[in-house]
């Protein structure tokens, strides 16, 4: 950070009520405050060298402090979203009020870079990052399926060696997995002593330890380590009252904080965020790829009874005095960085929160918790993090949707805002390749030696070796049976452990070079003939931007039949902007035979 000057320094400490025109910086004049805790009635807040030099100033500012309007507006501690997982969009907290992330699993060199652009005082245009880094997790659990390459443990003589090498990289906090999925999609998980042996280890070191889990059972294991904190609730349609309070006792005796993620609970609910996303001011900083990510959550039917477990224990330890922080799980579908965490606020509201809990959740709390000593509050010497709302977000949490302007380490973010705003609506302008479709919609044209499309790659085989799988696929035209005339393609696959979510297909590039997209929204319908094993399929589509598969599951029975699936059944999907159509076995381990014909683009 930069040192406070001579001259404002003097008058700090003499109490002094002028300042010298070389303490250049700002004053947000009447506005009414929250502190972190409360609020404050209208007051002068005084800000420079990055730093809020006076929390209720009354003297009379020098020559170049710029005088910011507060009537009517109330002035927030810049807003801690404290469960994301920060690999892309580093662009977006800024753009939403959002100056700090905690990071619960993101690329160590990311995470080295902005640790030392923070220790600089450097990171002025994006959001701070406090990171786990890697997370701790068993050989084959949950962590282990996104391709990358990661340290895993499996007893706790290993712990401390472990902890050891994640501070060693530069993490924040540990973060440890209890995670057994289910019986479609079973992890490997750590054992409860090595869970308590990891706890240990990051206490001896002064670090905390957080516990993600999944089920009633995982978080009881957890607190019973003596878990800091746990970073998810979980999903479930009832909990008995007994189970309510023995969880709630256990926290609260372990001293244990709550991030209860509903942001991420209601995608896998099958619930959209349409607070936010039927606001235009939330929803003008998101380009397409960025809203389409939203638009699609992981379940594919609403179920809110799912979110009757998260919200009563949400509200019980609330009012058992357990810190609740706000956190959106960032990163994963449903939800986006910076947008997500004013509908979590709402949430949390919902859940039977105050507003006023709510705000706290979202910066003094997360502040205490992860021990961020220089934020989280307006109060003299913490850093300017600030943003500034139209009306009264204590009484109404949907006010902090009002923002009108935004302070990182003191600087403005209005031109970063604009600039996104811009882009926006230009890419939005903006057209991808438009693709005529054949006239008989036909996508797949095979041929002996070719496995032609009309779009700029041919078809071919795709499977998850370079994620780190090993599975594999054999594509082979038949010698002569045909469907409509058309050849008919024999696909076998076989789906082997290695990766989480393994799969082997047939897949096409739209685009002339790889990840192109195409403007395929000319047609609503995908059609093909489809004849197999009976087990169950997939197609997946691809869009600009997003690496991950909107999929819609179809069964290949032992006759062939007709598959038509519209558009509308890719949950979110933008027809513009597609990369990739895929048609994939998986995840289940086995062996897998289908053959399919007769692939179709249409307008229906």
């Amino acid at each position: 950070m930069h040192k406070t000057t001579l001259a404002l320094a003097f008058a700090l400490c003499t109490g002094g009520s002028h300042f010298s025109a070389q303490a250049a910086g700002f004053l947000i004049e009447n506005t009414r405050v929250f502190d972190g805790q409360k609020i404050l009635s209208a007051r002068n807040v005084l800000i420079a060298d990055g730093k809020i030099q006076d929390d209720n100033f009354k003297g009379k500012p020098a020559a170049g402090i710029t005088v910011i309007n507060g009537n009517g507006r109330t002035l927030l501690p810049g807003l801690i979203d404290a469960h994301v997982h920060a690999y892309q969009h580093q662009e977006l907290p800024l753009l939403y009020g959002v100056t700090t992330q905690i990071d619960m699993f993101t690329n160590v060199d990311q995470m080295k870079e902005i640790n030392e652009k923070m220790r600089k005082g450097e990171n002025r245009e994006r959001a701070d990052l406090i990171s786990a880094g890697v997370l701790a997790t068993a050989p084959g659990g949950h962590g282990t399926e996104y391709g990358l390459a990661i340290p895993t443990l499996a007893k706790p003589e290993e712990a401390q060696a472990w902890v050891d090498a994640r501070i060693a990289e530069g993490s924040h906090f540990i973060k440890i997995v209890i995670e057994h999925g289910h019986e479609k999609r079973p992890f490997n998980s750590l054992d409860n002593a090595t869970v308590k042996a990891l706890v240990k280890a990051a206490h001896l070191r002064n670090k905390l330890a957080v516990v993600h889990i999944g089920t009633l059972k995982e978080a009881q294991d957890a607190l019973a380590a003596g878990a800091d904190g746990l970073v998810h609730l979980f999903v479930e349609k009832h909990i008995s009252d007994a189970d309510v309070r023995e969880l709630v006792k256990t926290a609260k005796s372990r001293k244990s904080f709550i991030i209860p993620t509903f942001s991420v609970l209601e995608s896998i609910a099958g619930l959209k965020e349409e607070d936010v996303l039927t606001d235009k001011r939330m929803t003008a900083f998101l380009n397409k790829t960025q809203m389409q990510t939203m638009n699609a959550p992981y379940g594919q039917q609403a179920r809110p009874d799912l979110l009757t477990a998260p919200k009563l224990l949400t509200v019980a330890m609330h009012k058992a005095g357990i810190p609740i922080l706000a956190g959106t799980d960032a990163g994963n579908s449903g939800t986006q960085y910076g947008i997500s965490l004013h509908h979590e606020l709402a949430s949390l509201v919902n859940a039977g929160m105050s507003p006023l809990a709510a705000l706290s959740a979202a910066t003094s709390v997360p502040a205490s918790a992860f021990r961020l000593k220089d934020r989280g509050r307006i109060a003299r010497g913490y850093k300017a993090d600030l943003v500034l709302v139209e009306g009264e977000p204590d009484k109404d949490i949907s006010n902090t949707r009002n923002i009108v302007e935004v302070w990182k380490d003191g600087e403005r973010v209005t031109a970063q805002r604009e600039q996104k705003q811009q882009e926006v609506v230009q890419q939005n302008v903006q057209k991808n390749l438009q693709f005529d479709l054949p006239q008989d919609g036909r996508i797949a044209q095979f041929s002996k030696g070719k496995l032609a499309s009309p779009f700029g790659a041919d078809w071919g085989a795709s499977t998850d070796a370079f994620m780190g799988g090993k599975s594999s696929i054999s594509l082979k035209l038949a010698d002569t049976e045909t469907i409509n005339d058309q050849p008919v393609l024999n696909i076998d696959a076989e789906i082997r452990p290695g990766f989480a979510y393994p799969w082997a297909g047939l897949a096409v590039m739209t685009g002339k070079v790889p990840m192109e997209a195409v403007d395929l929204s000319k047609a609503n319908t995908l059609k093909f003939r489809v004849k197999g094993d009976g087990n169950q399929y997939s197609v997946g589509i691809s869009v600009k931007g997003s690496y991950i598969p909107i999929s819609v599951p179809f069964k290949a029975s032992e006759e062939w039949r007709e598959i038509s699936i519209a558009f509308s059944k890719f949950s979110g999907l933008d027809p513009a902007a597609i990369t990739i159509i895929a048609f994939n076995a998986g995840p289940q381990p086995g062996s897998y035979r289908f053959q399919i014909a007769d692939i179709r683009l249409l307008k229906e």
